[in-house]
């Protein structure tokens, strides 16, 4: 691989003047004014800033994929908005005969009426109707869908957790081909905004779809695949262990974490919590739904972490991180819990004593401000509480969930750091984070680029440590290099050449 010269580069939480990287073999050999850059090529980034390539914590890379070809009902304020929005597409682009109408990104939380399948079968009856929530905990479906599905006899036409996880999964069984396009499309766009890899926990597994897809010429990032109970046992016996390159990547793909899932969602409403949410204090479910006992959890984070795999749990409610937290200190393992949406005073002082990763996504907390304002009231101050869990020492990692919030770690920084989004004031401000955490939280922990590192990283048009929120939100990337090449770049010359 040729060399290159990367002249003029103000580091990102470096003081001083521009200095020089000279890039080599995939590794920055060498920091310094004045480099000679030998027989490498030069590029001049003319002060330009650059720091470690962004990562995102936390993707369902497949799901974003396919969402970003299905129906936005992100703006739908009621049940009736939504069903509208069917209606127009049904009208304007209706599916081939036999396909399924497939929307994405309904949030009925704070819906002034409720979704039915009675409303869907108003505005088509003829077709099947599948419209994800945006948290992909819950589908709605018409009459039709519902019979295809197997959930005929269901009064509303709502399922929520492992019945929508099932029905999203076969809505999600497309040609290889086409994902593969879909997916390259993505990585495209995530280089462009300056990542260079991501840990994929798509619920199916999809370690040899990456190996395969690299090899198809699907290189613009780094991936980690995650595994997820019903597929441990058979990558135990292959010898996967967190952390394996996977023969025939060129060290693009590795072995993830072993996830499992121990309660829903905030907007489901079946997050597992201590106290039950407002007007469910009398249901079955009132606290939310625990879908491992502590006894399975604890049999499943010791067999995988004895097969050598680090544990990833889902806990967004109270009681679940509780759970999760009791689980890792039982086992005495590491690992990481996902989302850590809502968390006990006595257990933020846990994630650091028990080496356990909070593996957040901000921008939840600002799509979801007013739905826990609602259903957590009088707990916000420990709701997506970046600021406790820094503070007691926790280690933080940034991500998306996408496509629950875009695959953009501007985007999550910005949340991380301002706690405020389309002109409203701060939630929670006391829970901020330093700029400067949330960006090392976002490249896998690098702070610095130095030599001897893998030179993965991405060049701004400005520093993004002192970017406001909507300017971090929009930060313009000039150029992203992962190993030594170019997968993005706005540059001149040769930097403009991209690297698949």
């Amino acid at each position: 691989m040729g060399g290159v010269l990367l002249r003029s580069a103000r580091l990102v939480g470096a003081a001083g003047e521009p200095l020089d990287l000279l890039v080599e073999n995939g590794i920055i050999a060498a920091a310094g004014a004045g480099l000679d850059p030998g027989d490498a090529g030069t590029v001049d980034l003319a002060g330009r800033w650059v720091s470690p390539g962004l990562w995102d914590s936390h993707v369902h890379m497949d799901q974003w994929a396919l969402v970003r070809q299905r129906l936005d009902l992100s703006s739908a304020t009621s049940a009736a908005g939504a069903a509208a929005l069917v209606a127009g597409r049904l009208h304007s682009q209706p599916p081939a005969a036999g396909q399924p109408l497939i929307g994405y990104g309904f949030q009925d939380g704070l819906w002034p009426d409720a979704p039915t399948r009675q409303l869907l079968d108003a505005v088509g009856p003829d077709v099947p109707i599948v419209l994800v929530s945006k948290d992909l905990h819950a589908a709605w479906l018409n009459t039709r869908a519902l019979a295809l599905h197997g959930h005929a006899e269901h009064p509303t036409g709502v399922l929520r957790e492992q019945a929508a996880f099932d029905v999203n999964a076969r809505i999600s069984s497309v040609p290889d081909e086409d994902l593969d396009g879909w997916v390259a499309e993505a990585v495209d766009a995530a280089a462009a905004r300056g990542v260079v890899g991501v840990v994929d926990l798509e619920m199916t597994f999809s370690l040899d779809r990456w190996a395969h897809r690299v090899a198809r010429g699907i290189r613009g990032m780094r991936v980690r695949a995650g595994v997820y109970p019903h597929d441990l046992d058979a990558v135990i016996a292959r010898g996967l262990r967190t952390g394996d390159v996977i023969e025939g990547t060129d060290g693009l793909v590795t072995m993830g974490p072993f996830k499992i899932i121990t309660d829903g969602s905030l907007n489901t409403r079946t997050a597992f919590c201590h106290a039950p949410y407002p007007g469910l204090d009398g249901a079955r479910e009132g606290r939310g739904i625990c879908t491992v006992d502590r006894g399975r959890l604890v049999d499943h984070l010791r067999r995988a972490s004895s097969g050598g795999l680090v544990p990833a749990v889902h806990a967004i409610g109270d009681a679940a991180n509780s759970l999760a937290l009791d689980a890792f200190e039982e086992v005495g393992c590491g690992g990481s819990i996902e989302h850590a949406q809502l968390v006990g005073e006595a257990d933020f002082g846990r994630f650091a004593r028990l080496g356990i990763i909070a593996s957040v996504q901000p921008e939840h907390a600002m799509d979801d401000r007013d739905v826990a304002d609602r259903y957590w009231p009088g707990r916000t101050h420990r709701a997506f509480a970046f600021g406790s869990l820094v503070a007691a020492g926790a280690e933080v990692r940034l991500g998306s969930d996408a496509p629950v919030a875009p695959l953009d770690p501007w985007v999550s920084m910005a949340a991380a750091v301002s706690r405020a989004r389309d002109g409203r004031s701060p939630w929670h401000p006391e829970q901020r984070m330093l700029s400067s955490v949330a960006l090392a939280a976002s490249t896998d922990g690098r702070t610095m680029l130095r030599p001897g590192s893998v030179a993965d990283l991405v060049v701004t048009e400005r520093d993004p440590l002192q970017a406001d929120d909507h300017q971090l939100r929009n930060l313009a990337v000039s150029a992203t290099m992962l190993g030594g090449r170019w997968t993005h770049s706005t540059l001149d010359g040769d930097a403009g050449t991209v690297q698949r």
